[in-house]
């Protein structure tokens, strides 16, 4: 059941990155009980349950918290448990009466995992944001975009998923190891901006040696280049090219018949928008599947560019199981791959308060307890 069976987590229902961190140590095998309201939340985008692939791999109980009987009941499972996942803005837990003071004092060695976009502290803190706003002010999104064109939003993958999601997930293990030999637990505090940020060290140090540009699309690995990039093949699909050591970019010139031109040398930064034009009207003459008949499976760095349902199907990722089927819904398998503890979708995406009273069971909770809590409506 994955290498973090045994391990017992309550994450406080939310959207995002908390979520998806969830999904990911449920994967693993961590046996996850999900807070959600008794009332709908979230973004109001109605797509199917089934489809909140998110959601996936845990229980959801839906609890009134804003009772005593529900608080003292989120926090009879907490004792219990090795970590917690929460994404609200800071404070709002510490108003639920669920903030780590309190706690720590139920159960002094769980991993307290706050998911905020600005942080629990600074000037930002208190105010909304996405994404977009986090990635902006971490300097990541400034660097994204084409040479003379507005920054270009990478999806939601470099703040929500990224620099938050990753990180916490990291967070979180760090900390319950961390607590094994300590016995004590701890506040991690991760911040979409910081993750963001943190994601950027290589580019900052580039920068900071003189070898990298704030302007967009003119650097080795932003599109500047006429060998690291995407081009549009005859048939309007498109390819990628990753040709950066010497040996690989001289294979590209050969495959592309460009082996005998007087060129100018790789590196020569002054000739890189022409040489990106000269590559543009040789990729065109060609279809998409012409050129991963050229190209494919040799050391050019080379790839298609495959749209969501294109990918599902490539042979590479059909060998390696990629993405997989779950009660008829196409999603991304777990990831990474353990040889000995493989992880596995252990449930598709859970509905709110669908495992209320076996949940809560499960973690201990008496069965009089349970109707109790059902019959007053603390619990639904």
């Amino acid at each position: 059941m994955g290498p973090l069976k045994g391990v017992k987590i309550v994450e406080m229902g939310g959207i995002g990155p908390g979520p998806m961190c969830a999904m990911l140590l449920a994967d693993m095998g961590a046996d996850i009980v999900r807070i959600d309201r008794q009332t709908e939340s979230g973004l109001g985008i109605n797509k199917g349950e089934q489809f909140d692939l998110l959601m996936r791999g845990r229980r959801s109980v839906a609890v009134d918290t804003k009772t005593e009987e529900g608080r003292e009941l989120v926090l009879s499972l907490i004792e219990d448990a090795d970590a917690l996942i929460e994404g609200f803005r800071p404070g709002v837990m510490e108003r639920l009466g669920l903030g780590p003071d309190v706690v720590f004092e139920r159960n002094p060695r769980i991993a307290y995992g706050r998911m905020t976009g600005w942080g629990q502290d600074g000037p930002m803190a208190p105010a909304a944001g996405h994404d977009l706003n986090y990635i902006a002010l971490s300097g990541a999104l400034h660097a994204i975009g084409p040479a003379g064109g507005a920054p270009v939003p990478p999806l939601n993958l470099v703040g929500d998923f990224g620099g938050g999601a990753l990180y916490l997930a990291m967070g979180l293990l760090a900390a319950i190891l961390e607590a094994k030999t300590s016995g004590k637990g701890q506040v991690v505090d991760v911040s979409m901006v910081d993750g963001a940020a943190n994601l950027m060290t290589t580019f900052f140090g580039l920068a900071a040696a003189g070898f990298w540009s704030d302007k967009r699309g003119t650097n080795l690995l932003d599109g500047g280049a006429h060998f690291y990039g995407v081009y549009e093949t005859s048939d309007g699909e498109y390819v990628s090219i990753g040709s950066i050591e010497a040996k690989f970019y001289k294979l590209l010139l050969e495959k592309m018949g460009l082996e005998n031109e007087e060129l100018p040398h790789q590196m020569d930064v002054t000739k890189w928008a022409a040489l990106k034009d000269k590559f543009a009207d040789v990729f065109k003459t060609k279809t998409r599947a012409e050129w991963c008949d050229i190209m494919e499976g040799t050391d050019i760095c080379f790839a298609p560019v495959l749209s969501m349902e294109e990918a599902m199907e490539h042979p590479h990722n059909i060998a390696r199981e990629t993405f997989v089927e779950v009660e008829g819904v196409k999603q991304p398998a777990p990831a990474p791959k353990f040889s000995r503890t493989p992880s596995e979708i252990q449930s598709p995406p859970c509905r709110r308060g669908q495992h209320t009273k076996e949940a809560l069971a499960d973690w201990g909770v008496a069965g009089d307890r349970i109707s109790t809590l059902m019959e007053k409506g603390v619990i639904s």
